[in-house]
């Protein structure tokens, strides 16, 4: 006898095995409530949006139960009429037999069926009968208001891939490592995103840039799965809003929409895609990127119009906005360029709620202090003491959410004609720079962006960061009789891209201040306000033409390619490895072929500089922390072994080898970058 003949459904189901990654919590669930004892639960009601894995997740509940000898009955509800007769008649199985798994799938077809569910047919089940729902929508608030389902249900809100699963999901596909950045940037762990980017970029040279513009071919069946059947066109318009906002509340929806915003909002509140926060809703970020692409694809005079009334609104919101909403507003303007010239790399664009600002208190001294000392070394604390003595109402404190301890500083300064020239080299610099172009007139002052304090991720993306640069535009914003602003940022040139698109010119020359060149940016505002300034910003990125930043780059003509590098980039990744290999011995570096390439010479700085730039640069990337933690151990400060390496961070050995490997592509990736383009050192 020959072997038994397999089936094309066995092919199948070894090919998702193969495919499925994550959701170990979800499994364990499951296991527990199929082993029973006291405490386990008899229903498990798993949601969440369209394409999140809701059904693949069910397979392996069935392939689990399997395992333990349990009858699994499925019922879809897609195939069932909405009807208790007809839904008892599908389940039957599941009622007759002993110990059997109930499997509800696709239940938001027949939604109505919940109120029946919950109190006729499920109480009357056998206790041995285990169940699962999987729905788009959470479940109604009654369930968890009946004590009587306390001990009985189990609510799994479904939610994205880790960043490492979803980067070994596309492994499992066999997406080349080289091309996962763009993709894992877009589909932001989104399971049916990665598999419909993945599908789509098959063959094409992706961006180096983490920037991906997904095609109409990925975006119109992800919509299709992710928002299902629409009410009406208005509540397509109200996403769309959604889309383009930074967070939006029932008031910013009125001033696009109308009268029929309150229904709207409910509306949308109450979509599996949309989260909610103290401040607002927002969509997932692929559904807000789909719908954005979407749009902008469809109809761009629309997509115009609507950005234009959305950035009138803000900017009339900022002039009036309370102290408790300033940022928010700022936050939700600036969102709005957020793919504009390097906004989007000096952004983190955070989730709200994970930082909040507040005014210095005395209290805080010492936090600041002590922040200054470790972000900026000893020596910068004297003229941090000088204006926490003299201007304290200029100061914000950063804290981390749920801890009372700041956690990083930021001060807007408003001197007094020439405050602190004798105490604070930077603040003598502005001054000498301000006397050297006229007198202020009366009435007149400047501002100094004196010090954004963020130990942890110094002067780099993150959501601290994005609250000091918020607050700095929104004081320019709601300023009268501003002459001139200054920022001052260290000088490494991460962001010089960042500051000439918002037209803020570098001094001369850096100042030192505790051995650490810092750079001076100045704007003169004395013939074009802020408000009109931004106005004007606005106009010209529309229209694509910018007479002082040039062209926007999304929109400008390709720049002339660069001459081609001295190496290829086989050779430039071996240089990479060998340097970061080397960044410790000197001599071995500066024979290195990069201590001749652009990335030393554009920045004006040693090789070793640059890559402990690309090392400090991992952090604004997907699983930033960890491949930061491993780089900064592994090449800036070493270990005898990698295996005492990956004792030191608590981690596996394989799993500080994976991170090691990701760290050390990035970086590759990010240097090659540059050395082609010029754009900033970011990491992809």
């Amino acid at each position: 006898m020959g072997a038994p003949r397999g089936s094309i459904a066995d092919r199948i189901d070894v090919a998702r095995d193969r495919v499925f990654v994550g959701r170990q919590a979800e499994l364990r669930l499951l296991r527990d409530a199929l082993a029973g004892g006291p405490d386990a639960p008899s229903v498990l009601y798993v949601h969440g949006p369209g394409g999140i894995g809701k059904s693949a997740l069910m397979r392996q509940y069935a392939k689990e139960a399997v395992a333990v000898g349990r009858t699994v009955v499925h019922v879809d509800g897609r195939m069932v009429p909405a009807a208790p007769q007809e839904f008892e008649k599908a389940a039957e199985t599941a009622v007759r037999t002993p110990r059997a798994l109930l499997l509800i799938d696709t239940f938001e077809y027949c939604q109505s069926l919940e109120t029946w569910l919950r109190e006729e047919f499920l109480p009357g089940l056998p206790a041995d009968v285990l169940v699962v729902v999987a729905g788009r929508h959470a479940p109604d608030a009654r369930w968890s208001a009946d004590p009587g389902w306390a001990d009985v249900l189990r609510v799994i809100a479904l939610g994205d891939l880790s960043a490492d699963e979803a980067e070994t999901f596309l492994d499992r596909r066999g997406v080349d490592p080289a091309r996962r950045g763009p993709l894992l940037a877009f589909a932001s762990g989104h399971p049916l995103a990665l598999v419909l980017a993945a599908h789509a970029s098959a063959g094409h040279d992706l961006p180096a840039s983490q920037r991906w513009e997904p095609s109409p071919e990925v975006v119109a069946p992800l919509l299709r799965s992710i928002l299902g059947e629409l009410p009406g066109p208005r509540h397509r318009l109200a996403l769309e809003v959604c889309a383009q906002a930074h967070l939006t509340t029932e008031a910013l929806l009125r001033a696009v929409v109308g009268d029929d915003a309150p229904e709207l909002f409910a509306w949308m509140r109450d979509q599996p895609f949309v989260d909610r926060c103290s401040e607002g809703v927002f969509p997932h970020d692929v559904v807000r990127e789909a719908l954005a692409t979407d749009l902008r694809w469809r109809d761009p005079e629309r997509f115009d119009q609507l950005y234009r009334r959305l950035h009138r609104h803000l900017l009339e919101r900022i002039g009036s906005a309370s102290p408790g909403r300033l940022l928010q507003d700022v936050g939700s303007l600036q969102f709005l360029y957020r793919d504009a010239g390097h906004m989007a790399q000096s952004h983190a664009w955070y989730t709200p709620g994970l930082v909040e600002d507040h005014p210095y208190d005395p209290s805080d001294e010492a936090d600041v202090l002590a922040l200054a000392e470790r972000g900026e070394g000893p020596d910068a604390a004297g003229p941090v003491r000088y204006w926490l003595r003299n201007r304290p109402q200029d100061f914000r404190v950063q804290r981390l959410r749920g801890t009372s301890a700041a956690a990083a500083f930021s001060a807007w300064l408003r001197p007094d004609p020439f405050q602190g020239r004798e105490d604070d080299p930077v603040a003598a610099a502005a001054w000498e720079h301000v006397s050297a172009h006229g007198p202020l007139a009366p009435g007149q002052h400047m501002v100094l962006g004196r010090f954004h304090v963020y130990p942890r991720h110094y002067q780099r993306p993150s959501p601290v960061m994005d609250l000091m640069l918020w607050r700095m535009l929104g004081e320019l914003l709601r300023d009268s009789g501003l002459a001139w602003s200054f920022i001052v940022l260290r000088d490494d040139g991460f962001w010089d891209a960042h500051m000439t698109f918002c037209d803020m010119a570098p001094l001369d020359r850096p100042v030192v201040v505790g051995g650490h060149p810092y750079r001076i940016f100045a704007h003169d505002w004395r013939e074009v306000a802020p408000r009109d300034w931004l106005a004007e910003k606005q106009r010209t990125l529309l229209t694509g033409t910018d007479g002082d930043c040039g062209p926007d780059v999304t929109d400008r003509p390709a720049a002339p390619a660069p001459p081609p590098p001295v190496m290829t980039r086989p050779e430039f990744a071996a240089a990479v490895r060998s340097a970061l290999r080397d960044l410790r011995r000197p001599r071995a570096l500066e024979a290195n072929p990069l201590s001749r390439s652009r990335l030393v010479t554009d920045h004006g700085m040693t090789l070793r500089e640059v890559l402990s730039n690309a090392v400090a640069g991992l952090v604004t990337g997907r699983g930033g922390d960890k491949a930061y933690q491993v780089a900064t151990l592994a090449f800036l400060e070493g270990a005898p072994t990698q295996e005492a390496a990956a004792r030191r961070l608590d981690m596996p050995y394989s799993t500080y080898r994976r991170h090691l490997t990701t760290a050390t592509s990035r970086i590759e990736e990010m240097l090659w970058r540059h050395e082609r383009t010029g754009l900033p050192l970011l990491a992809p």
